[in-house]
């Protein structure tokens, strides 16, 4: 900062003395100044009233001046340039504020440079140069700084500030000499310490430029005040980080001091444990059997572990991979029982049902026990919550002798999850496909990939496109993961995925699906699994005895009909284990254990909250129509009023979707423009306000099933006529009055029945979905086939 506070050519010449005593401040603001004043422009340097500084000249021009000045012993001005570059300034480069100054000292330099010793007297400003060759002369007028009171607090504290600011910092650089902060002690007047700071500090010429055009002293020591912290700033934060190098080196070399010696210790006692550990990495590879390239890429990874310093991070990001490399099973695979009749059994042991899937499991095992190297397909088990989706790809396992691993992808959202991180990062590992392999310790295992419906996607990635490759059979096969950084074999994987709702799986991942449909359970079917399955499960978790957990059919019904409302048998499962906690709390207090009786259960449960039964249509307007959603079917009740209005229009309610919406006008649009061939007066339409509801507001309902339904409660209404009793009815209709099949046909079945309908309405098209169905599932049901609306009409009255 204040580096040139004593130069060495004012300490040979002790005559000039660069400090001002209050005497010589008078004497040179008392100073009356010529008119006309030769001015030396200077480059990069401004000087201050009072201050001394040596500049070194070697321009012709500026020569000429101080020659001319010193011979006549007269004052002179000086003035920056605003650009230090130009070699040869004209008056618009140099600033219009200076200093006038007078001559000290004249010298010759061994170099044949000539340095002038200055002293800057007073402000001046520049009005008009008059004269540009040998050398500038202009016009001036002095400046004296406005008159502020320096006894006023806030001056003497600016000051006090300013005095302590320079001391940190020369205290803090080692460049300055401990005598500048005698100096600035020394100095009394406010005025000529501004200067002298002003003059000494490295900073830019500009600034300094600043400061010498401040109109008064307080300005200008505010001013200085603020650059003096920032440079304070800069010089704490310097010797931070020198200090922290410096430890660091140090640091270091303890560290290496250290690392030498333990090494020499375990050379006496018998080696480093990295060397024991680079020997087990070619032991364990000599097992492994891979092939040429990976082995290559394997023996190039290890040479450069065995050259890097066992202390350096990346010695444990490559030992990792290495055993990553190690650990995975490299072409290594369990042999298949090629038994079917008993991989037959066992899945019948673990499942009730289910037949097209263990048709289609069967078909598999019995293709590859004739082609050994069939790739495995990629099944995907669609269907409601709770019908063992998941569990049965633990019995696929077990029939069929293999390693079993699950992957949860239920809110998965980060591409790497599936692909791996590359291991450059910190805390990088491989994708979750490779990690599950490794853990099943063989390259075909049955892999269930859970919920694949529910993979989210963000701004890291899509998890759904990167399981594009793992699921295709032609790609499979060399399967890469960023971490691993080679290919990978996947193709003997059996991939199956379990979804509930098809349509938020990518179509690209879907289209690499064989899509087997896990339908519902009827009650006869949830009843047989209850005696098979969940009693014994529910008596193991609990503690229980079978014998106490022993509930007759009519019971059991009455749990599944009236306390669960489901296609699978989750939440019965949570009844019977209800039921099995209860026995448990009434043996632990030496009570009588309850007979389970119809009439006991709400005892445990509570009344019933079903909402599912079929509720009458005793009203007309209302008809029961059937929906499919991803938990399975269930019916639901539309609702249909009218009221009188200047012109017909239809209000729906009830949270419907678009495609919902447009199924209800249709159905307005339809009644309108057939009128006649449905026997309704075109008066009992027309300015007519009818209003159409779907119970269940707060959950959202769409999809066009529920057009023949609606069609049918609009008809009601319009007639006042009652829907038959029990009757339920599903399918899309058209502008043109004909009946579309619709989906979800077994769901929609079995929800019928839970509901206690007895005759239900269906497109013709479906009657193929009807007869795929087992005849157990239609027991007490009666199916009408229709093609038009106007037959829905017939038979819904």
């Amino acid at each position: 900062m204040f580096e040139n506070m004593f130069n060495p050519l004012m300490e040979e010449e002790t005559e000039f003395i660069p400090l001002l005593t209050a005497q010589d401040e008078e004497n040179i603001n008392s100073e009356k100044l010529p008119d006309i004043l030769p001015i030396l422009p200077l480059r990069n340097t401004v000087l201050f009233p009072g201050v001394v500084i040596p500049i070194t000249v070697g321009r012709d021009k500026s020569i000429a001046l101080i020659k001319d000045a010193y011979k006549n012993k007269s004052i002179i001005g000086v003035t920056a340039q605003v650009d230090e570059k130009i070699e040869d300034p004209l008056p618009s480069d140099i600033y219009q504020h200076g200093t006038s100054a007078r001559i000290l000292k004249l010298l010759r330099m061994p170099d044949g440079n000539t340095t002038v010793i200055l002293q800057g007297r007073k402000k001046i400003r520049i009005k008009n140069v008059i004269q540009t060759e040998p050398y500038f002369q202009a016009e001036v007028e002095g400046i004296n700084d406005q008159p502020i009171n320096l006894n006023d607090p806030e001056v003497i504290a600016i000051i006090s500030s300013i005095k302590e600011v320079a001391d940190k910092i020369i205290k803090q650089s080692p460049n300055i000499p401990s005598e500048a902060s005698f100096a600035i002690h020394n100095i009394e007047s406010p005025a000529f310490l501004v200067s002298f700071i002003s003059s000494h500090m490295s900073i830019p010429a500009q600034d300094k430029q600043k400061l010498l055009e401040a109109p008064d002293l307080k300005t200008r020591a505010l001013q200085l005040l603020a650059l003096l912290n920032k440079e304070l700033n800069l010089i704490e934060l310097k010797n931070q980080i020198q200090n922290k190098t410096k430890s660091d080196i140090d640091r270091q070399q303890r560290e290496y001091f250290l690392s030498q010696q333990l090494k020499t210790i375990q050379e006496e006692l018998g080696g480093s444990p990295f060397e024991q550990e680079i020997r087990e990495f070619e032991e364990r590879a000599k097992s492994k059997k891979w092939n040429e390239s990976t082995k290559q890429f394997f023996e190039k990874n290890l040479n450069k572990l065995k050259r890097m310093n066992p202390n350096s991070p990346e010695y444990g990001i490559s030992a990792a991979h290495l055993d990553l490399m190690l650990d995975l099973p490299w072409n290594e695979y369990t042999e298949d029982k090629f038994d079917i009749p008993n991989a037959k059994k066992v899945l019948d042991e673990d499942h009730f049902g289910l037949e097209k899937v263990k048709e289609r499991i069967l078909e598999y095992l019995a293709v590859i026990k004739l082609k050994k190297d069939l790739k495995a397909p990629i099944l995907c088990l669609y269907g409601p919550p709770g019908v063992g989706k998941t569990s049965l790809g633990k019995s696929i396992a077990r029939a069929l002798g293999r390693k079993y691993v699950r992957m949860s992808l239920g809110g998965l959202h980060d591409e790497s999850e599936i692909r791996g991180h590359r291991k450059t990062y910190i805390g990088a590992m491989p994708g979750r496909i490779i990690q599950n392999i490794r853990k099943a310790g063989s390259s075909n295992p049955v892999f269930v990939l859970d919920e694949i419906d529910k993979i989210g996607r963000d701004f890291q990635g899509d998890p759904a496109s990167a399981l594009l490759e793992v699921l295709d059979p032609e790609q499979n096969n060399t399967f890469y993961d960023n971490y691993l950084e080679t290919e990978y074999d996947l193709s003997r994987v059996l991939f199956i995925a379990t979804c509930n709702d098809l349509n938020t799986i990518h179509p690209a991942l879907l289209d690499r699906f064989e899509i087997i449909n896990v339908t519902g359970y009827s009650t006869e079917e949830k009843m047989e699994i209850t005696k098979k399955f969940l009693i014994p499960k529910v008596s193991e978790e609990t503690g229980i005895k079978k014998q106490q957990l022993k509930i007759a059919d009519s019971v059991l019904e009455e749990i599944i009909e009236n306390y669960t409302s489901e296609s699978g048998v989750r939440n019965l499962e949570k009844r019977l284990s209800k039921i099995a906690r209860h026995i448990a709390l009434k043996q632990s207090l030496n009570e009588e254990i309850p007979k389970i009786t119809k009439d006991y259960l709400p005892k445990i449960f509570g009344p019933t909250h079903i909402k599912e039964k079929y509720e009458g249509n005793d009203i007309p307007g209302v008809v029961t129509g059937l929906a499919w959603t991803p938990n399975g079917g269930e019916i639901l009740y539309i609702e249909t009023v009218s009221s009188p209005a200047k012109e017909t229009n239809l209000t729906l309610t009830g949270n419907l979707g678009n495609v919902m919406k447009e199924s209800a006008n249709i159905a307005l649009e339809y009644i309108k423009s057939h009128h006649q061939q449905l026997n309704i007066d075109y008066k009992a339409i027309e300015n007519k306000h009818f209003h159409m509801h779907v119970p269940e507001g707060a959950v959202p309902k769409d999809g066009p099933s529920a057009g023949i339904a609606m069609i049918v409660s609009l008809i009601s209404c319009i007639k006042q006529k009652k829907v038959r009793k029990n009757i339920a009815m599903t399918g899309e209709i058209t502008l043109r009055g004909k009946v579309l099949p619709v989906g979800g046909i077994k769901e929609k079945i079995l929800a019928a029945k839970r509901a206690g309908i007895k005759e239900i309405i269906l497109c013709k098209a479906n009657e193929q979905d009807v007869k795929d169905i087992p005849q157990e599932y239609l027991k007490g049901l009666k199916f009408t086939y229709v093609q038009t609306i106007e037959e829905v009409v017939k038979y819904a009255f």
